[in-house]
């Protein structure tokens, strides 16, 4: 997996630059999660893998599927990719593309697990807390699962913060046992 990140960080950063002078960030976001989603399809990776087709026919097949959801630089983009035999790590350009992007708006994506549904007195509590330790705008997206005791999992790019019951179980009989 580190290898694709390897290979998709040129073309993220290079199409994060274009995108930040173009002040269309949102608008390549959009193009390059379409494109991504839509490069994950079953069809169109076997598409991508057939050795007769040139870079400028997968190009062109590619983007008879998504071209209504790019703009001419978003679908220069696509045929350099496909000149470069780049086409299939449009999930990783798109993921680290979104890294950048919430760097430069000084925003965090944060998924809070807990066993009960936060209220929403709660959960403007978790996102102020969070604001200030990780000195950005938090987006808190919270979901139920019902197998934990209690407490919640946050997770916040790559923190984790353990607060289950079970968690903090497992960190009591760690400190008893060593």
């Amino acid at each position: 997996m580190a290898e694709l990140s390897t290979l998709a960080r040129p073309y993220a950063k290079a199409a994060f630059s274009y995108a930040q002078q173009a002040s269309d960030l949102s608008g390549w976001s959009a193009a390059l999660a379409t494109a991504a989603a839509v490069s994950q399809s079953e069809k169109v990776r076997e598409l991508l893998e057939n050795p007769q087709l040139t870079s400028d026919q997968r190009a062109d097949k590619f983007l008879s599927i998504c071209a209504d959801d790019l703009s001419d630089s978003g679908k220069n983009f696509i045929r350099l990719l496909a000149e470069n035999h780049r086409l299939a790590l449009l999930p990783e350009i798109s993921e680290l593309f979104e890294a950048l992007k919430a760097q430069a708006e000084a925003t965090l994506e944060v998924e809070v697990v807990s066993a009960r549904a936060l209220s929403d007195a709660q959960a403007q509590q978790l996102t102020e807390k969070l604001s200030g330790k990780f000195a950005r705008e938090v987006h808190l997206h919270s979901s139920v699962d019902e197998s934990l005791l209690g407490g919640a999992i946050v997770r916040a790019g790559d923190t984790v913060i353990d607060g289950t019951v079970r968690g903090r179980l497992a960190k009591l009989a760690e400190a008893m046992n060593s």
